[in-house]
């Protein structure tokens, strides 16, 4: 009598009571971590804006079932530490049993799992094996024009965050499989660049499918025993390697009072225990009617990119990472907006609080961390008519500047900036080709601030000649406030922004939106120098 052949769910149930082996658990872990990456290359490959596939403003990630990051992909570090967040805002909303194989949700709210601002748009997938949701793919992406005030969607002058564009509250993109067409309809009605949306909106959507197929393969492959031990291992190793950086930084309470460009003083105390890594941000001022709040997801991921650098700055984050840590914020402020406050320049708001936090620690270190950097992502929105073709372009595009010196080097020239991440200017190529834009110059900066023992890198100086009409919008911290230097080291430069007119006249400004700007005009960009590292040596 020949034996029964196992059918394959019997085979599939098999493998899930397996042993997990520890070869066997490095190998779908690395294998997740690649799945992330390949989705960013998707992301990449397919998307239509040049702010994503040249600049790179994206993020890619995989979390578990109820959201705790697992693999964190490419992209700008502080997009993917939104990810987990918008997954655990979907699973809060939507529940678990309620999805279904083939569902796919769309957020860009910060009241509903969106974090930053309505411009960057979350796409989330969750994945089944043996009709159990085991994952979530999950990709943001900044989009050139989702409607609201100005075009670029950034706008200056709002109150409350119905100016500033098309709200994504966390809804069903599809239903088990199928395209819920009304909303592909309401996105493209809401945005000046329509092909745009499409076109990007799908490739986050390819990108997530074409992970999810890879994670769940590996169930397929290896079980679902061992899939989950692998999750747990992975955070366990995420914890004890925090665990370990967390015992050799200097234990006590470190505080900072720090003047913002229009005057308000930001408060931050970190409070380091054996155990506990907390930033506290309570204090603060009120949050504001103008576009410069945060979310308090937002403010945590900026406590959680200082923790990363000081504890384990090597291994790529997850959910373990940050068990260490804890981070208190004060409904009602700038670092945690409720109601309806507007959110399109939270970027600025996050970034100059990441900065602080890193002037916090750096008077503590100063051996170990550099002196500031440029801390903004200058954001440069120019809007028209290609004067060529007829077609509508939005350019959105963060500028490079100078990095901090170090106790053994000069700063580094022309960097993206530490916040935001590896994103890439737009090359002049593409501006002059796309967008109908003369370049200029793009050079760096010829200024002298900075200096020390070791020097802050250069920032840049950059000319825009827009051969159309042009609406222009930006928005430029550390405008009147000076970079930070370290350890006796002199202070950087500061970043900024001017139109000079074909006329004659020179208007500079730090936060713009709306503006108009003519054939003839020039936009000039100046950045700032990185902070100088220890007092220079005469000798």
């Amino acid at each position: 009598m020949s034996e029964a052949v196992p059918s394959a769910r019997e085979d599939y149930e098999r493998q899930t009571q397996m042993t997990p082996d520890p070869v066997t658990l490095s190998v779908i872990q690395s294998a997740l971590v690649a799945s992330a990456d390949e989705m960013f290359a998707v992301l990449k490959k397919t998307a239509m804006s040049p702010i994503i596939y040249e600049v790179l403003d994206a993020g890619t990630g995989i979390t578990d079932a109820t959201g705790n990051l697992v693999s964190s992909g490419a992209g700008i570090p502080t997009f993917v530490g939104v990810l987990d967040k918008a997954v655990k805002k979907i699973v809060e909303l939507h529940g678990l049993d309620s999805l279904r194989e083939g569902d796919l949700f769309v957020t860009n709210d910060p009241y509903y799992g969106g974090v930053t601002h309505l411009s960057d748009v979350v796409i989330a997938m969750p994945v089944f094996a043996a009709g159990k949701c085991i994952a979530w793919t999950a990709s943001i992406a900044h989009w050139n024009d989702i409607g609201g005030k100005t075009p670029g969607s950034m706008s200056t002058d709002v109150t409350e965050i119905f100016q500033e564009g098309l709200r994504l509250p966390a809804i069903r993109l599809f239903e088990a499989g199928e395209a819920v067409g009304s909303v592909f309809d309401i996105i493209a009605a809401n945005s000046r660049l329509p092909d745009f949306a499409r076109g990007d909106l799908w490739a986050q959507v390819a990108a997530s499918r074409r992970a999810a197929s890879r994670v769940a393969g590996l169930v397929g492959t290896y079980g679902l025993a061992n899939y989950e031990a692998a999750l747990a291992a992975l955070f366990e190793e995420g914890e004890a390697r925090a665990c370990k950086g967390l015992a050799a930084l200097p234990k006590g309470t470190f505080r900072i009072e720090e003047e913002q460009d229009d005057g308000a003083l930001w408060r931050a105390e970190i409070r380091i225990t054996d155990e506990r890594f907390t930033v506290d941000l309570t204090g603060n001022p009120a949050q504001r009617d103008a576009p410069y709040n945060t979310s308090r997801d937002g403010a945590v991921i900026s406590a959680q990119m200082i923790f990363k650098a000081l504890s384990d700055p090597e291994l790529f984050a997850n959910a373990g990472s940050f068990r260490p840590l804890e981070v208190i914020t004060e409904p009602g402020t700038i670092f945690h907006a409720a109601g309806t406050a507007p959110h399109g320049y939270y970027f600025e708001t996050r970034i100059r609080l990441y900065d602080m936090l890193w002037h916090c620690m750096a008077k503590a270190l100063p051996e170990r961390l550099p002196a500031g950097h440029f801390a903004s992502i200058c954001g440069t929105v120019i809007a028209g008519t290609h004067p060529d073709t007829g077609h509508r372009y939005t350019m959105v595009e963060p500028q490079m500047g100078g990095w901090g010196a170090t106790r053994d080097r000069d700063g580094l020239s022309a960097m993206y900036s530490t916040s935001h991440g590896e994103t890439f200017n737009c090359p002049v190529e593409i501006c002059e080709a796309r967008y109908g834009i003369d370049v200029g110059w793009k050079r760096l900066s010829e200024s002298e601030t900075g200096q020390g023992l070791h020097s802050g890198g250069k920032g840049l100086d950059v000319c825009y000649r827009p051969r159309g009409k042009a609406v222009l919008s930006a928005g430029y911290s550390r405008n009147k406030r000076p970079v930070w230097g370290s350890n006796g080291g002199g202070d950087g430069g500061t970043n900024g922004l001017s139109v000079h007119r074909a006329a004659g006249a020179n208007e500079a400004h730090a936060f713009v939106s709306g503006l108009m700007v003519e054939p003839g005009d020039e936009i000039r960009i100046k950045t700032a120098n990185g902070g100088g590292w220890g007092k220079p040596d005469r000798y």
